[in-house]
């Protein structure tokens, strides 16, 4: 099999379960792909989406929002085609079963990991964790799940960037979903940053593009104040 093989759900690719990453599933001590795309087989297995809608992954930390309260799962938009089950025993405290909206009602935003993924598809989610929490203020936008590696850069490079110069709150989804919070202009700019990032994407020389437009959009606010 060659280093990136196109392959589609249920394929095998390989009988190390350690080297098991991103879109692929463990069955039986066998790695198979979890959804259709590319293998990269460098330092782990791995499938990168060609196109469609984000594949959950174990690992993955995720913005969603809560459309159903069963007795003792919440059910969770991750903007896939699966849906995320936060089970009760998940939240970060004890749960009475009993009044499950008292926690977590249908519409809100919450921050939070998968902390598994079956064969089946079936996707649990924890809030048990530091930093995973109910996103209460702020606002959500949505891209590209495939362009999230751009927007956050090398090593993080382009989201300290945007969080700095713009002295805002971010957070990225690998889901496609971010999450902004900060000065109602200064919010405005990086969202209109970001969907410029995600439409330039396949550019070379992106980071300092990016700059020289903070730049110059910082400018055009300073003049407008004063």
């Amino acid at each position: 099999m060659s280093e990136r093989e196109l392959v589609v759900p249920g394929d095998l690719l390989g009988e190390d379960p350690k080297l098991a990453s991103h879109g692929t599933y463990v069955q039986d001590g066998k790695v198979y792909a979890a959804n259709f795309g590319l293998v990269d087989r460098r330092n782990s297995i791995k499938v990168i989406p060609l196109s469609g809608r984000y594949i959950p992954a174990r690992g993955d930390l995720v913005i969603g929002k809560v459309t159903d309260v069963t007795f003792s799962n919440w059910i969770v938009d991750i903007n896939s085609p699966y849906e995320g089950l936060l089970h009760a025993s998940e939240y970060p405290e004890r749960v009475d079963q009993n009044n499950m909206t008292k926690y977590l009602h249908e519409g809100e935003l919450i921050i939070a990991k998968i902390s598994d993924v079956d064969p089946s598809m079936k996707v649990e989610l924890t809030l048990r964790e530091e930093h995973l929490k109910i996103l209460k203020d702020g606002r959500v936008i949505e891209i590209s799940h495939v362009k999230i590696p751009r927007v956050i850069g090398r090593n993080g490079s382009m989201i300290k960037m945007l969080m700095k110069d713009l002295d805002c709150s971010i957070f990225v989804g690998q889901n496609g979903r971010i999450w902004l919070k900060g000065d109602d202009k200064k919010a405005d700019l990086a969202i209109r940053t970001i969907f410029k990032i995600e439409r330039e994407a396949h550019t070379s020389g992106l980071t300092d593009k990016i700059k020289e437009y903070l730049k110059n959009e910082l400018e055009v606010m300073r003049n407008q104040n004063e």
